[in-house]
């Protein structure tokens, strides 16, 4: 069974705090621009006011001034979140080094006196980060995109659900290891989402860490008994394990929400087969029958559960079911007229039937396939 897909959304809480700006007189001119852009939404304002900051770094003491860098990363950041189409013909460094001027002025001590304005930078920042991962997203390039939800997770920590982005991208890109600690780690935080549960059990399946797989699931169902994917991912997993015992529970609400399919029909009838609950086993494989007509496995199992109750049955019905295991082993032939395991069941029915003339047919066929 296929997993869910996690459906990605934008992080979209855009700033629109008014700073209190207690700029000095060289500033002003930023300051303004970035109230008319915020007026008249023309992105010309901020094309003059990124213009305005940058002429301020002119000496190497204006490298080192926290309020002119301030006001510059401010302006970067917001250029970089607004113009997302770079009809301002930014140059394709200027996210790399607006986040390396805020990672700089976020370590600066003096930095708290501007932390409005860094907050703001680092959100715009992370808006971006997530943007550019869903572009990568868009074109499978998930190695890239995990690489862009992490530096947005650096920017934005507490928007929990770049983690479940981070997570996708890893499992996309094949770095499941990864991908199932991520996806364990949302489960402690959020173990209400059934894509996260679906998800990382399919993970942990691929690692091949099939009891952990169980364990994800077992939790998720106690939480949500009625979703219907994990109660087939945890039935899956029994019925691969022939555990037909830990499988009965699961039949009742199995068919209850597949009544018309017929592999799950199937699944449960060889698990009543199997745990010789023969009635419920025949009812079930004749559904089966009913919904696929064409299938060779139920077919040939209801021949095979007709021999085993000839020898095992009450008194006085083996010729009943011998005669019964003969019809639907030779309606199993007819579907896979080459199938040596049929054609071997049916050379035992034929046996125990004392039907000398159809066992001599079937003893030659089976020659003929095997030599």
């Amino acid at each position: 069974m296929q997993c869910r897909k996690i459906l990605l959304s934008f992080l979209i809480p855009f700033i629109t705090t008014t700073f209190a700006f207690a700029q000095s007189e060289a500033l002003k001119v930023v300051v303004n621009n970035l109230a008319y852009y915020k007026q008249k939404n023309d992105l010309k304002y901020l094309a003059a006011a990124k213009k305005s900051a940058d002429s301020l770094i002119i000496t190497k003491s204006d490298t080192a001034d926290i309020e002119k860098n301030t006001y510059r990363a401010l302006v970067n950041s917001s250029i970089l979140y607004i113009d997302s189409l770079n009809k301002l013909g930014q140059p394709a460094t200027l996210l790399a080094e607006t986040s390396t001027l805020v990672d700089k002025l976020s370590a600066n001590k003096k930095e708290y006196k501007y932390q409005p304005e860094i907050d703001y930078s680092k959100r715009c920042l992370a808006n971006v980060y997530i943007r550019k991962g869903f572009e990568f997203t868009n074109n499978s390039d998930f190695t890239n995109a995990r690489q862009s939800f992490e530096n947005a997770r650096k920017y934005a920590p507490n928007f929990k659900q770049v983690n479940d982005y981070i997570a996708y991208s890893n499992n996309k890109a094949g770095n499941l290891v990864d991908a199932a600690k991520y996806y364990s780690n949302l489960l402690a935080v959020d173990s209400t989402r059934a894509e996260y549960i679906e998800t990382a059990s399919s993970i942990y399946k691929s690692l091949g860490d099939t009891s952990k797989a169980l364990e994800i699931l077992q939790k998720g169902r106690r939480i949500l008994p009625n979703d219907r994917f994990l109660l087939l991912d945890e039935a899956n997993i029994y019925n691969n394990q022939k555990n037909y015992k830990a499988l009965e529970p699961l039949i009742g609400p199995l068919l209850d929400i597949n009544a018309n399919n017929a592999d799950i029909a199937f699944v449960a009838a060889n698990c009543y087969d199997h745990l010789n609950k023969y009635d419920k086993a025949e009812s079930l494989y004749l559904r089966t029958i009913e919904l696929n007509s064409s299938a060779y496995d139920p077919v040939f199992n209801l021949g095979l559960l007709y021999l085993k109750q000839s020898a095992t049955g009450q008194e006085g019905d083996e010729d009943k079911n011998i005669g019964r295991a003969v019809l639907w082993l030779e309606k199993a032939s007819e579907i896979s007229p080459n199938n040596v395991q049929g054609l071997k069941a049916l050379q035992l029915a034929y046996s125990k039937a004392g039907n000398q003339d159809q066992l001599d047919k079937v003893n030659n066929k089976l020659k003929q396939i095997t030599n």
